[in-house]
């Protein structure tokens, strides 16, 4: 049972190499939902495990173990190894959960504030436009009754070319069209749960990125100008950059070298590759060990509880 629970516990440090090599063979957008996907289900395994592997000694608690029937001791394995396992996991588990919450709290709070701020501002149609000499752009996603909108500073718009700002545009748009912040967002709290995880989300943000390049790439008619847009873009920022909420996705997201090159070559056609079938048996291979382990439990809790081990 308990070597079960620890494979979901290791699993997450095989998706970073895993997740480089599906953004770099497959489409964009599919390689968005396979990595971003993935980390949320081994993220959910990692806290399923650990909470598991707490269980056993939990239930050697006299109020816990009176409100679950527990008459008979829990057979978890050795003792001294299911204390150690349940210690660690608790401390691990205590952590997670924490992190999980103040990035939650911070991610809402930032948002708020941004959308109170814009709020107050005039647009045209889906586009802000801040008086601000710092360049930035960013896609700040709406709510229920609020559209999403593109904001754009006047240090951005002018150090851009009209044709290079219709590309930033398409690009923004990309990012509100695919919810791009919700991918952002899940890889952000998945690495607060495995440090495994945390190396994956590079791999989400570029995803999303080359996402949105793509789709400015054809709405533009030109890969080539898509390019340049992005590249002037990026040192635009990076000369004086404006800063943006975690988590909203913008044009100059990402490694934009890598990006530049992407757009200069070809654009990926691929939706299925070999390396998407390994996050795939990943992923799988982490739940079928997170659900037997579990199951082994749930037999142990009833022998505890009274019942026949065959019940």
């Amino acid at each position: 049972m308990i070597a079960l629970l620890l494979i979901p516990l290791i699993a997450p440090f095989a998706l970073p190499p895993l997740a480089r090599r599906t953004v770099e063979r497959i489409r964009p957008d599919v390689a968005l939902w396979a990595v971003a996907g993935a980390s949320a289900v081994l993220a959910v395994g990692v806290l399923a495990c650990l909470g598991a592997l707490v269980l056993p000694v939990a239930l050697q608690v006299p109020v816990l173990a009176s409100f679950m029937d527990v008459v008979h001791p829990l057979d978890a394995g050795r003792p001294m190894v299911v204390r150690f396992l349940a210690a660690v996991s608790g401390g691990a588990l205590a952590v997670c959960v924490g992190a999980l919450v103040r990035a939650a709290v911070r991610l809402l709070i930032r948002l708020r504030a941004v959308r109170a701020r814009i709020a107050e501002r005039a647009s045209a149609g889906d586009l802000c436009v801040v008086e601000d000499d710092r360049p930035d752009a960013y896609a700040l996603p709406g709510r229920r009754r609020t559209p999403g909108r593109i904001v754009v500073t006047t240090g951005m718009l002018r150090a851009l070319s009209p044709a290079q700002r219709e590309v930033l545009f398409a690009h923004e748009r990309a990012h509100l069209a695919g919810r791009h912040h919700w991918f952002l967002a899940v890889a952000d709290l998945a690495a607060r749960c495995h440090p495994g995880l945390h190396a994956t989300r590079c791999w989400v943000t570029l995803a999303a990125e080359r996402a949105a390049d793509e789709e400015a790439a054809s709405a533009s008619g030109d890969r080539r100008l898509t390019a340049h847009a992005v590249g002037h873009a990026a040192l635009a920022v990076t000369a004086g950059a404006a800063g943006r909420p975690m988590h909203v996705p913008g044009a100059t997201g990402g490694p934009v070298p890598a990006r530049v090159r992407a757009l200069l070559a070809q654009a990926p056609r691929r939706r299925v590759a070999p390396v998407l079938l390994a996050v795939l048996l990943l992923c799988a291979g982490a739940a079928t060990a997170a659900m037997s382990g579990a199951a082994d439990l749930h037999r142990a809790v009833g022998v505890a509880q009274g019942e026949s081990a065959g019940d």
